[in-house]
């Protein structure tokens, strides 16, 4: 027993240094030199998808109830009808709410920000399929 001790030894380290091997990799640092901290997709997605709702909610679901329009039928959010007028991107969403077409209002930046109408268009791309 005590002649098997050694190779146990050697056996359980060398186990340990390929597992400590496999580890995640290190935090990268940024520009800044703070350590960067990996978040998962799924919960950077999930997130935004919460933001857009709730800032849909706010600003957009009065007149486009369930992705519909209320002011022009002829332009709901619905995918078919966005690709139909062209609009496949959040940037394309982003410009008619900066300068809409038919009855919509304008949404200037004072009134909401660069981040948060590229956040509810990519709600719109997301949910209104």
């Amino acid at each position: 027993m005590l002649r098997a001790f050694p190779a146990l030894c050697f056996i359980v380290t060398f186990a340990a240094s390929l597992l400590a091997g496999c580890a995640k990799e290190a935090p990268q640092k940024t520009e800044t030199g703070q350590v960067a901290v990996a978040v998962p997709v799924a919960t950077k997605s999930s997130d935004m998808l919460r933001s857009g709702e709730a800032l849909f909610k706010q600003y957009c679901s009065s007149c486009h109830p369930d992705g519909g329009n209320v002011s022009d039928p002829r332009r709901p959010l619905y995918g078919s009808a966005l690709k139909r007028n062209h609009i496949t991107k959040p940037e394309d969403i982003v410009k008619i709410m900066r300068n809409p077409l038919s009855r919509m209002i304008r949404f200037d930046v004072s009134t909401l920000s660069d981040k948060d109408a590229r956040i509810i268009a990519e709600y719109i791309l997301a949910t209104f399929k």
